[in-house]
């Protein structure tokens, strides 16, 4: 893929940072597995583990311009956030034990799934009685949640927001703090990810398909599309857009739809 294209999707990527709490996973994946389609079967992992660098800068950054007020939800946090590095280090080094066409299928499974649920069960499209019935303030995100959440999104390649912004939109938040607070627990997760990533053997196919990778990364496809990313996250964050917080919740759940369909198609191709 060329590097203007990848530019031209990284702007996408510092918007669904913003918008929807990706730090830039679901959309660096399937577009790096297409990029590095070369690779074959590994392009998987390449594209998980790049996807982390990605989520690295992309979440710090949004995290560092996110508000003071907005972070003090995660006040109390910090065994969740060590629970959920815990759990991402073990899931990167999963990604690399186990075969390169599980992690796209499940990658897939999981987001239909999180669509099915976001659409049947109560609490992020309607409200959930048991919420309404219970005190103003927001629940905090339970701390046993940490390992199994960061061992998914490490080996998926997704950051974990997949999980949080809808498990604290259940909680009790708006769709616009929800989305803001997964950036640190996008950070939480991805940091060890690209730890393990950056040192892990690169793929046997990657001199002959003349990808140049750094571990398991491949920093000329992150280079450009956090080159894209970090500008529209600097305007977004000073700049957000009003969006009516049930629109906000459909959007999330077309975006979701929209990387299926992508992941599919680069199923297809290779």
């Amino acid at each position: 893929m060329d590097v203007v294209a990848l530019i031209g999707i990284g702007l996408l990527t510092g918007a669904t940072t913003v918008l929807f709490g990706f730090g830039g996973g679901f959309v660096a994946v399937p577009v790096v597995v297409w990029a590095d389609v070369a690779l074959g079967a590994d392009a998987m992992r390449v594209a998980t583990a790049t996807s982390a660098l990605v989520m690295v800068v992309n979440a710090g950054f949004a995290t560092a311009v996110t508000p003071r007020r907005v972070l003090l939800a995660l006040r109390g946090g910090g065994t969740l956030l060590l629970l959920l590095a815990a759990g991402a280090s073990a899931g990167a080094l999963a990604t690399r034990l186990t075969p390169a066409d599980l992690a796209r299928w499940a990658f897939v499974a999981y987001i239909a799934l999180t669509i099915a649920d976001l659409l049947l069960r109560p609490g992020f499209l309607r409200p959930d009685p048991r919420v309404e019935a219970a005190p103003d303030a927001p629940r905090p995100l339970p701390a046993v949640l940490g390992v199994p959440v960061g061992a998914v999104a490490a080996f998926l390649g997704v950051g974990g927001s997949v999980m949080t912004v809808p498990a604290m939109r259940r909680a009790g938040h708006t769709m616009h703090v929800a989305t803001a607070l997964a950036n640190p627990l996008t950070l939480a997760i991805a940091l060890p990810a690209t730890a393990v990533s950056l040192g892990g053997a690169a793929v046997p196919a990657a001199a002959d398909a003349h990808v140049h990778l750094v571990g398991l990364v491949d920093l000329r496809a992150a280079s450009a599309l956090l080159l894209g990313a970090l500008p529209v996250i600097a305007v977004l964050r000073r700049r957000p857009p009003r969006i009516p917080d049930r629109t906000y919740a459909w959007a999330y759940i077309g975006l979701l739809a929209m990387v299926s369909v992508a992941m599919l198609l680069s199923a297809w191709k290779s």
